[in-house]
Formats: structure tokens, C-alpha cells, sequence
């Protein structure tokens, strides 16, 4: 059976970044914490998964279909800070230097293209693993797909989800419409944090239910806040959405694993100063 590994290419740059000392520099004193990280991600999940097929998915520059949705979406958020944006290029020649399949489509983000993948996968019979933290990618999660989380070793599937949450993958949409996500600059309903939103969802069903049954909810604030902020609830709906349609370039046949060019991986350690990837079998990606 084959088996797509899905990387969440922006989420595990930030992690290495904030993860990896970020004191890490070679001897022209070019930051390399970040890259350092994710080197060690890649090898780590081709090694441990051991997929047939890869894409390591990231965001295009500027915005997408969701500001036109909403123009503060994620306005909030501070610019990359200027040693981790001085390794994006290097980050990126890795990738291309692993030879894995790397996709970056215009007005869609990397869990959209992941979404899209990810659904294709499951249609055609195949598993699927979406290596990343994000809480809106776990909304994708069934019999066939699972997340990984490889700084935690951590492995979620359905059971694992509703653990951590308190409802299944199927109902992560519904619970961050009604809680928003301040990561994202979303709004939601004040007052309603994930304990209160699983308690609603529980007793009626989904967003709709919830905001049907509104009137009704004993708890004074409570009720107040879903009446006045339904639409609040209903924009973030949009905005957590996952696009499964994103047009792309490649098809899944197109994403099978290929070697690593060598010589390639072998002049970046070099220039970087990773010397424990220069050996024999760290350099063939």
C-alpha cells in the first residue's frame, strides 16, 4: 500500500527555529538553527516512515483567498524575524537537494495543499501521514490519515484527537468556529474557550446546532454571546475551512520518493558546517 508522507513545511521551520539554539551559526556567522532543525526533521521521517511518496508543502508570499474573506486575517502577526528569514532560501534548496517534491501554489496555504493531497490519498486507498502540530490539519484525520508530531514522537489518530480536544476530527471545524484562533487573528464567540465549545458541541451536535439551540442556554453570558456573535462564529467557519480542491502541478504518482542528489547535500552541509550529516548515508537523503 503506498504510503504519502505530508510535510507542513512553514510549521516545522518555525518549530526548528524556536527549538534549536538560536545561537547556532557557522564560522562566517550565518545563522543555521532553523535549517539545522529541519535537516534533522527530514532525515528523521524518511528514516522512521520509510514512504513511498512526499511533498513538503509551504505558503505562498503575500496573502490568499482568506483575506479576501476576511482582510484581518492573520494581520496581528509580527514580520519573520531576520535570522530565520535569512535561512528560508537555504531551508528551501534542502528541500529541492532532498529531491523531495516541494509545492507552493498562489492564494493557498500549505494546509490547503495538504488537505487536497491528503484527501486524493484516502480516495485512492493509500496512507497518509501529515507531519505537523497544526490544529486545523487535525480536522483531516481518519482510518487512513494520521498526524505526526516528530519533536514529541507523538502519533494522532481519531482516538488521539478527541483525547486531546474533546471531540473527534470531524467536529475541529465546528469547535474553532465557536473558540476562533487568535494565532490566525480569527475571531470566535467571547467567552466560549475549548471546554465550554466541546460542551456545546456534545449537547447539540455542530455549529449550526449550537446556534439554533442559543436561545434556549440557561447560562445568561453564554446565550448572550452566541446570539450577538453568531456571525463571528459563522465568518470563522469560512476561515478554518480546509480548501480540498487546490489545482495543482502534480499528481500523486508524481510525488514517489527519489534519492537525494548527493553531491547537492553534500556542498550544503559543507557550506552550512553540519558535519554530522557529511557521512556516507547522511548525504543520500
Amino acid at each position: 500500500m503506498p504510503h504519502l508522507v505530508l510535510i507542513d513545511g512553514p510549521n516545522y521551520v518555525f518549530r526548528a527555529f524556536h527549538a534549536v539554539r538560536h545561537n547556532l551559526t557557522n564560522s562566517k556567522g550565518e545563522p543555521t538553527n532553523a535549517v539545522f532543525g529541519y535537516v534533522q526533521m527530514l532525515r528523521s521521517v524518511l528514516k522512521d516512515l520509510n514512504p513511498t511518496h512526499v511533498a513538503v508543502a509551504f505558503d505562498p508570499k503575500g496573502g490568499t483567498f482568506r483575506n479576501r474573506i476576511y482582510a484581518d486575517y492573520k494581520a496581528h502577526r509580527p514580520p519573520m524575524p531576520e535570522d530565520l528569514a535569512a535561512q528560508w532560501p537555504t531551508v528551501l534548496e534542502i528541500t529541492d537537494a532532498f529531491r523531495l517534491n516541494r509545492i507552493c501554489i498562489e492564494d493557498y496555504e500549505a494546509d490547503d495543499v495538504i488537505a487536497t493531497l491528503a484527501r486524493q490519498a484516502d480516495a485512492s486507498g493509500w496512507d497518509v501521514t501529515i507531519v505537523s502540530t497544526d490544529k486545523d490539519l487535525m480536522q483531516l484525520v481518519g482510518d487512513r490519515i494520521w498526524m505526526r508530531d516528530t519533536m514529541k514522537g507523538i502519533d494522532y489518530g481519531s482516538n488521539e484527537v478527541k483525547e486531546k480536544w474533546g471531540v473527534g476530527p470531524e467536529r475541529i471545524h465546528d469547535l474553532l468556529a465557536l473558540t476562533g484562533d487568535s494565532s490566525d487573528n480569527i475571531p470566535g464567540v467571547p467567552g466560549i474557550g475549548p471546554k465550554t465549545a466541546v460542551e456545546l458541541l456534545n449537547t447539540y451536535g455542530d455549529l449550526d446546532g449550537v446556534l439554533a439551540h442559543a436561545p434556549e442556554i440557561k447560562q445568561t453570558k453564554r446565550r448572550e454571546n452566541l446570539i450577538e456573535f453568531a456571525e463571528n462564529a459563522r465568518l470563522a467557519y469560512k476561515l478554518v475551512a480546509l480548501e480540498e480542491g487546490v489545482p495543482l502541478p502534480l499528481g500523486l504518482d508524481d510525488l514517489a520518493v527519489r534519492e537525494g542528489d548527493r553531491e547537492h547535500l553534500k556542498a550544503l552541509f559543507t557550506r552550512l558546517e553540519f558535519r554530522r550529516f557529511l557521512g556516507p548515508e547522511s548525504v543520500s537523503g
